[in-house]
Protein backbone atom coordinates (compact mmCIF):
# COMPACT_ATOMS: atom_id res chain seq x y z
CA UNK A 1 0.00 0.00 0.00
CA UNK A 2 2.76 2.44 0.39
CA UNK A 3 2.79 2.32 -3.41
CA UNK A 4 -0.41 4.32 -3.53
CA UNK A 5 0.14 6.47 -0.40
CA UNK A 6 4.32 7.26 -0.25
CA UNK A 7 4.24 9.75 2.41
CA UNK A 8 1.43 8.44 4.68
CA UNK A 9 0.57 6.65 7.17
CA UNK A 10 -1.85 3.41 6.67
CA UNK A 11 -4.35 2.22 9.27
CA UNK A 12 -6.82 -0.95 8.75
CA UNK A 13 -9.95 -0.26 10.48
CA UNK A 14 -13.22 -2.31 10.93
CA UNK A 15 -15.48 0.64 8.62
CA UNK A 16 -14.49 3.53 6.84
CA UNK A 17 -16.69 5.16 9.21
CA UNK A 18 -14.23 4.47 11.61
CA UNK A 19 -11.51 5.99 9.86
CA UNK A 20 -13.57 9.35 10.00
CA UNK A 21 -14.38 9.47 13.31
CA UNK A 22 -10.48 9.10 13.83
CA UNK A 23 -9.86 11.88 11.49
CA UNK A 24 -12.49 14.06 13.28
CA UNK A 25 -10.70 13.51 16.70
CA UNK A 26 -7.23 14.04 15.27
CA UNK A 27 -7.81 17.19 13.42
CA UNK A 28 -10.28 18.64 16.30
CA UNK A 29 -13.14 19.07 14.37
CA UNK A 30 -15.61 18.60 17.07
CA UNK A 31 -18.01 21.67 17.46
CA UNK A 32 -17.07 23.08 14.37
CA UNK A 33 -18.41 23.93 10.69
CA UNK A 34 -17.41 21.58 7.81
CA UNK A 35 -18.70 21.84 4.42
CA UNK A 36 -20.24 18.88 3.09
CA UNK A 37 -21.74 17.58 0.28
CA UNK A 38 -25.75 17.14 -0.25
CA UNK A 39 -25.68 14.26 -1.88
CA UNK A 40 -24.32 11.86 0.30
CA UNK A 41 -25.42 8.94 2.35
CA UNK A 42 -26.70 9.37 6.25
CA UNK A 43 -25.01 7.27 7.79
CA UNK A 44 -22.57 10.46 8.47
CA UNK A 45 -25.95 11.55 10.37
CA UNK A 46 -25.13 10.16 13.72
CA UNK A 47 -21.37 11.14 13.37
CA UNK A 48 -21.83 14.63 12.56
CA UNK A 49 -24.43 14.98 16.14
CA UNK A 50 -21.83 12.75 18.15
CA UNK A 51 -19.24 15.28 17.56
CA UNK A 52 -21.64 18.20 17.57
CA UNK A 53 -20.31 19.04 13.70
CA UNK A 54 -22.89 21.95 11.86
CA UNK A 55 -22.68 20.59 7.93
CA UNK A 56 -22.78 22.92 5.72
CA UNK A 57 -23.98 21.54 2.42
CA UNK A 58 -23.04 21.42 -0.58
CA UNK A 59 -25.09 20.89 -4.16
CA UNK A 60 -23.52 19.02 -6.85
CA UNK A 61 -23.04 18.87 -10.68
CA UNK A 62 -25.29 17.14 -12.25
CA UNK A 63 -22.74 15.90 -14.73
CA UNK A 64 -20.12 14.79 -12.37
CA UNK A 65 -22.39 14.26 -9.20
CA UNK A 66 -19.73 15.73 -7.21
CA UNK A 67 -19.78 18.88 -5.31
CA UNK A 68 -20.29 22.32 -7.04
CA UNK A 69 -16.83 24.31 -6.40
CA UNK A 70 -18.14 27.39 -7.30
CA UNK A 71 -21.09 27.33 -4.23
CA UNK A 72 -17.81 26.91 -1.89
CA UNK A 73 -16.43 30.20 -1.26
CA UNK A 74 -19.80 31.65 -0.27
CA UNK A 75 -20.24 29.30 2.23
CA UNK A 76 -17.63 29.26 4.01
CA UNK A 77 -17.58 31.31 7.72
CA UNK A 78 -15.18 32.12 10.22
CA UNK A 79 -16.18 28.54 11.86
CA UNK A 80 -15.52 26.70 9.22
CA UNK A 81 -12.26 24.67 9.64
CA UNK A 82 -12.91 21.73 6.84
CA UNK A 83 -14.33 20.71 3.42
CA UNK A 84 -15.60 17.21 3.21
CA UNK A 85 -15.25 15.72 -0.67
CA UNK A 86 -16.45 12.45 -2.20
CA UNK A 87 -15.13 11.05 -5.07
CA UNK A 88 -18.64 9.87 -5.57
CA UNK A 89 -18.99 6.75 -7.51
CA UNK A 90 -15.50 6.29 -8.37
CA UNK A 91 -15.12 9.73 -10.25
CA UNK A 92 -12.29 12.16 -8.47
CA UNK A 93 -13.11 15.79 -7.03
CA UNK A 94 -11.16 18.61 -8.65
CA UNK A 95 -9.11 18.80 -5.76
CA UNK A 96 -6.38 21.55 -7.31
CA UNK A 97 -9.72 23.74 -8.07
CA UNK A 98 -10.63 23.04 -4.54
CA UNK A 99 -7.41 24.10 -3.15
CA UNK A 100 -7.17 27.40 -5.20
CA UNK A 101 -10.64 28.18 -3.69
CA UNK A 102 -10.15 27.72 0.23
CA UNK A 103 -6.29 28.77 0.11
CA UNK A 104 -5.42 26.01 1.77
CA UNK A 105 -6.79 27.68 5.01
CA UNK A 106 -9.74 24.53 5.39
CA UNK A 107 -8.58 21.21 6.46
CA UNK A 108 -9.53 18.80 3.21
CA UNK A 109 -10.36 15.51 4.59
CA UNK A 110 -11.13 12.78 1.11
CA UNK A 111 -13.69 10.51 1.17
CA UNK A 112 -12.27 7.67 -1.08
CA UNK A 113 -14.92 4.94 0.51
CA UNK A 114 -15.70 4.43 -3.44
CA UNK A 115 -12.49 5.07 -5.51
CA UNK A 116 -9.49 3.13 -4.56
CA UNK A 117 -7.37 2.88 -7.30
CA UNK A 118 -8.32 6.32 -9.19
CA UNK A 119 -6.01 9.03 -10.45
CA UNK A 120 -5.84 12.99 -9.64
CA UNK A 121 -3.46 14.28 -12.20
CA UNK A 122 -1.75 10.99 -12.14
CA UNK A 123 -1.49 11.15 -8.03
CA UNK A 124 -3.58 8.06 -6.59
CA UNK A 125 -6.84 9.67 -4.50
CA UNK A 126 -6.13 9.77 -0.80
CA UNK A 127 -2.86 11.76 -1.07
CA UNK A 128 -4.32 15.21 -1.28
CA UNK A 129 -6.46 15.95 1.69
CA UNK A 130 -4.77 16.04 5.56
CA UNK A 131 -6.41 12.89 6.07
CA UNK A 132 -8.37 10.66 3.79
CA UNK A 133 -10.56 7.13 4.53
CA UNK A 134 -11.70 4.26 2.25
CA UNK A 135 -14.22 1.57 2.48
CA UNK A 136 -12.73 -1.11 1.54
CA UNK A 137 -15.73 -4.31 1.04
CA UNK A 138 -17.56 -1.48 -1.57
CA UNK A 139 -14.84 -2.22 -4.49
CA UNK A 140 -13.22 -5.32 -3.00
CA UNK A 141 -14.29 -8.52 -2.40
CA UNK A 142 -13.89 -8.81 1.42
CA UNK A 143 -16.47 -8.52 3.99
CA UNK A 144 -15.98 -5.47 6.25
CA UNK A 145 -13.06 -2.98 6.36
CA UNK A 146 -12.16 0.68 6.24
CA UNK A 147 -8.92 2.16 5.30
CA UNK A 148 -7.43 5.01 7.32
CA UNK A 149 -4.80 7.67 5.12
CA UNK A 150 -3.35 10.05 7.61
CA UNK A 151 0.10 11.79 8.48
CA UNK A 152 2.71 9.68 9.69
CA UNK A 153 2.85 11.21 13.17
CA UNK A 154 -1.10 9.91 13.80
CA UNK A 155 -0.72 7.64 16.79
CA UNK A 156 -4.45 5.24 16.81
CA UNK A 157 -4.83 2.42 19.13
CA UNK A 158 -8.13 0.22 18.11
CA UNK A 159 -9.66 -2.29 19.50
CA UNK A 160 -9.82 -5.94 18.04
CA UNK A 161 -12.65 -7.35 15.90
CA UNK A 162 -13.62 -11.08 14.93
CA UNK A 163 -15.19 -12.54 12.34
CA UNK A 164 -18.73 -12.71 13.31
CA UNK A 165 -22.36 -13.49 11.83
CA UNK A 166 -22.49 -10.25 9.85
CA UNK A 167 -18.94 -11.16 8.32
CA UNK A 168 -20.49 -14.86 7.60
CA UNK A 169 -23.65 -13.16 5.62
CA UNK A 170 -21.36 -11.41 3.56
CA UNK A 171 -19.11 -13.92 2.44
CA UNK A 172 -22.41 -16.21 1.85
CA UNK A 173 -23.05 -12.89 -0.27
CA UNK A 174 -20.17 -13.96 -2.56
CA UNK A 175 -21.94 -17.22 -4.10
CA UNK A 176 -24.29 -16.44 -6.76
CA UNK A 177 -27.03 -18.61 -5.14
CA UNK A 178 -27.34 -16.71 -2.13
CA UNK A 179 -26.43 -13.41 -3.80
CA UNK A 180 -29.71 -13.68 -5.77
CA UNK A 181 -32.07 -14.54 -2.46
CA UNK A 182 -30.32 -11.52 -0.90
CA UNK A 183 -31.13 -9.22 -3.28
CA UNK A 184 -34.70 -10.75 -4.14
CA UNK A 185 -35.58 -11.10 -0.71
CA UNK A 186 -33.43 -9.42 1.79
CA UNK A 187 -35.49 -6.27 2.34
CA UNK A 188 -37.96 -8.60 3.74
CA UNK A 189 -36.04 -11.09 5.49
CA UNK A 190 -32.82 -9.29 6.54
CA UNK A 191 -32.92 -9.91 10.81
CA UNK A 192 -31.90 -6.00 12.86
CA UNK A 193 -29.09 -8.03 14.51
CA UNK A 194 -27.06 -7.12 11.48
CA UNK A 195 -26.80 -3.81 11.70
CA UNK A 196 -26.63 -3.48 15.55
CA UNK A 197 -23.43 -5.78 15.15
CA UNK A 198 -21.61 -2.64 13.88
CA UNK A 199 -19.06 -1.01 16.93
CA UNK A 200 -19.79 2.60 18.08
CA UNK A 201 -15.88 2.87 18.63
CA UNK A 202 -13.49 2.73 16.21
CA UNK A 203 -11.89 -1.18 16.09
CA UNK A 204 -9.67 -2.95 13.59
CA UNK A 205 -10.47 -4.81 10.88
CA UNK A 206 -11.11 -8.27 11.21
CA UNK A 207 -7.84 -10.96 9.71
CA UNK A 208 -10.03 -12.76 7.55
CA UNK A 209 -11.33 -9.66 5.85
CA UNK A 210 -7.64 -8.08 5.54
CA UNK A 211 -6.73 -11.53 3.82
CA UNK A 212 -8.92 -11.25 1.11
CA UNK A 213 -8.64 -7.57 0.37
CA UNK A 214 -4.90 -8.55 -0.11
CA UNK A 215 -5.42 -10.88 -2.32
CA UNK A 216 -7.53 -8.58 -4.48
CA UNK A 217 -4.71 -5.76 -4.02
CA UNK A 218 -2.37 -7.71 -6.10
CA UNK A 219 -4.46 -8.32 -9.10
CA UNK A 220 -6.20 -4.94 -8.66
CA UNK A 221 -4.77 -3.23 -11.58
CA UNK A 222 -5.85 -5.42 -14.46
CA UNK A 223 -9.01 -5.60 -12.47
CA UNK A 224 -9.54 -2.00 -12.84
CA UNK A 225 -8.52 -1.83 -16.42
CA UNK A 226 -11.02 -4.47 -17.42
CA UNK A 227 -13.96 -2.84 -15.45
CA UNK A 228 -13.18 0.45 -16.47
CA UNK A 229 -13.13 -0.67 -20.22
CA UNK A 230 -16.34 -2.64 -19.33
CA UNK A 231 -18.26 0.66 -17.86
CA UNK A 232 -17.37 2.96 -21.05
CA UNK A 233 -18.80 0.46 -23.40
CA UNK A 234 -21.76 0.66 -20.70
CA UNK A 235 -22.07 4.00 -20.71
CA UNK A 236 -22.11 4.53 -24.55
CA UNK A 237 -24.96 1.98 -24.74
CA UNK A 238 -26.79 3.61 -21.92
CA UNK A 239 -26.49 7.04 -23.46
CA UNK A 240 -28.00 6.11 -26.73
CA UNK A 241 -30.97 5.47 -24.41
CA UNK A 242 -31.31 8.54 -23.28
CA UNK A 243 -29.77 8.33 -19.71
CA UNK A 244 -27.18 10.95 -18.53
CA UNK A 245 -23.97 9.25 -17.55
CA UNK A 246 -21.34 10.44 -15.11
CA UNK A 247 -17.88 12.05 -16.65
CA UNK A 248 -15.62 8.82 -17.40
CA UNK A 249 -12.15 10.72 -17.21
CA UNK A 250 -9.99 8.91 -14.07
CA UNK A 251 -13.35 7.25 -13.29
CA UNK A 252 -13.14 3.49 -11.38
CA UNK A 253 -16.50 2.95 -12.05
CA UNK A 254 -17.21 1.85 -8.26
CA UNK A 255 -20.60 2.01 -9.19
CA UNK A 256 -22.24 2.16 -13.05
CA UNK A 257 -23.93 5.14 -12.04
CA UNK A 258 -26.77 6.95 -14.27
CA UNK A 259 -29.46 9.19 -14.24
CA UNK A 260 -32.83 7.84 -15.47
CA UNK A 261 -34.04 9.68 -18.60
CA UNK A 262 -36.05 12.75 -17.46
CA UNK A 263 -39.27 11.57 -19.28
CA UNK A 264 -39.47 8.67 -16.95
CA UNK A 265 -38.41 10.06 -13.84
CA UNK A 266 -41.49 8.96 -11.94
CA UNK A 267 -41.17 5.64 -13.36
CA UNK A 268 -37.74 4.88 -11.62
CA UNK A 269 -38.48 2.75 -9.09
CA UNK A 270 -41.11 0.84 -11.20
CA UNK A 271 -37.86 0.55 -13.82
CA UNK A 272 -35.84 -0.76 -11.14
CA UNK A 273 -38.26 -3.24 -10.11
CA UNK A 274 -39.27 -4.24 -13.53
CA UNK A 275 -35.43 -4.89 -14.38
CA UNK A 276 -35.20 -7.98 -11.64
CA UNK A 277 -37.61 -9.80 -14.33
CA UNK A 278 -34.52 -10.16 -16.51
CA UNK A 279 -32.13 -11.09 -13.79
CA UNK A 280 -30.75 -7.28 -14.06
CA UNK A 281 -30.71 -6.29 -9.68
CA UNK A 282 -29.88 -2.15 -10.16
CA UNK A 283 -29.78 0.02 -6.99
CA UNK A 284 -30.90 4.03 -6.74
CA UNK A 285 -27.76 4.19 -3.83
CA UNK A 286 -28.21 7.81 -2.81
CA UNK A 287 -32.01 8.08 -3.76
CA UNK A 288 -32.46 9.13 0.04
CA UNK A 289 -28.96 11.31 0.50
CA UNK A 290 -28.46 13.25 3.92
CA UNK A 291 -30.21 16.14 2.93
CA UNK A 292 -33.75 14.19 2.58
CA UNK A 293 -33.44 12.88 6.24
CA UNK A 294 -36.55 14.74 8.10
CA UNK A 295 -34.39 15.20 11.23
CA UNK A 296 -31.09 16.46 9.51
CA UNK A 297 -33.88 19.22 7.83
CA UNK A 298 -35.09 19.66 11.33
CA UNK A 299 -31.57 19.49 12.91
CA UNK A 300 -30.02 21.87 10.48
CA UNK A 301 -33.05 24.11 9.15
CA UNK A 302 -32.15 22.72 5.54
CA UNK A 303 -33.63 24.53 2.57
CA UNK A 304 -34.23 21.98 -0.24
CA UNK A 305 -34.47 24.94 -2.88
CA UNK A 306 -30.88 25.35 -2.13
CA UNK A 307 -30.38 21.95 -3.70
CA UNK A 308 -32.41 21.57 -6.95
CA UNK A 309 -29.37 19.32 -8.40
CA UNK A 310 -29.11 17.48 -5.44
CA UNK A 311 -33.12 16.17 -5.35
CA UNK A 312 -33.00 15.65 -8.56
CA UNK A 313 -30.35 13.05 -9.00
CA UNK A 314 -32.08 11.46 -5.59
CA UNK A 315 -35.24 11.26 -8.78
CA UNK A 316 -33.14 9.93 -11.10
CA UNK A 317 -30.37 7.66 -9.93
CA UNK A 318 -29.34 4.44 -11.01
CA UNK A 319 -26.64 2.04 -10.19
CA UNK A 320 -26.27 -0.59 -12.89
CA UNK A 321 -24.42 -3.99 -11.93
CA UNK A 322 -20.94 -4.18 -12.65
CA UNK A 323 -18.79 -7.21 -11.14
CA UNK A 324 -14.96 -7.76 -11.87
CA UNK A 325 -15.78 -10.59 -13.48
CA UNK A 326 -18.10 -9.64 -16.10
CA UNK A 327 -17.32 -9.91 -20.07
CA UNK A 328 -18.44 -7.65 -22.83
CA UNK A 329 -21.63 -10.07 -23.70
CA UNK A 330 -22.79 -9.25 -20.01
CA UNK A 331 -23.73 -5.97 -20.27
CA UNK A 332 -24.90 -6.63 -24.01
CA UNK A 333 -27.36 -9.02 -22.36
CA UNK A 334 -28.09 -6.20 -19.81
CA UNK A 335 -28.77 -3.80 -22.77
CA UNK A 336 -31.36 -5.79 -24.21
CA UNK A 337 -33.25 -6.33 -20.65
CA UNK A 338 -33.03 -2.58 -20.61
CA UNK A 339 -34.34 -1.89 -23.45
CA UNK A 340 -37.32 -3.92 -22.73
CA UNK A 341 -38.36 -2.76 -19.95
CA UNK A 342 -37.93 0.76 -21.38
CA UNK A 343 -40.33 -0.16 -24.51
CA UNK A 344 -42.58 -1.55 -21.61
CA UNK A 345 -42.27 1.69 -19.30
CA UNK A 346 -43.31 4.13 -22.39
Amino acid sequence: LSFYFPRKKIIFTDMGRSAFKIIIEKLNLKNSQILFPAYICDIFYPILKRYKIQPIFLDIDLRTFNIREDQIRKKITPQTKAIFVCHTYGLPVDIQKIKEITGNQLSIIEDCAQSFGAKYKNIFVGNFGEAAFFSLYKQSPTFRGGLLVCPKDWEVKLSKTNFDFRDFISFLNSFSFFAFLFKMFGQDIAPKMIRKEKKSEPAEINKVSLNFFSHFLGNLANSLEKRINLALFFQEELKKLGFDVQESENNVFCYLSTLIPKSLEIKRDKFVKELRKYQIFSTRIWHTPIILNPEVQKEYQIRLKEFPNTIEAAKRIINFPLQNYYEKKDIEIMIKGIKRVLSDLK
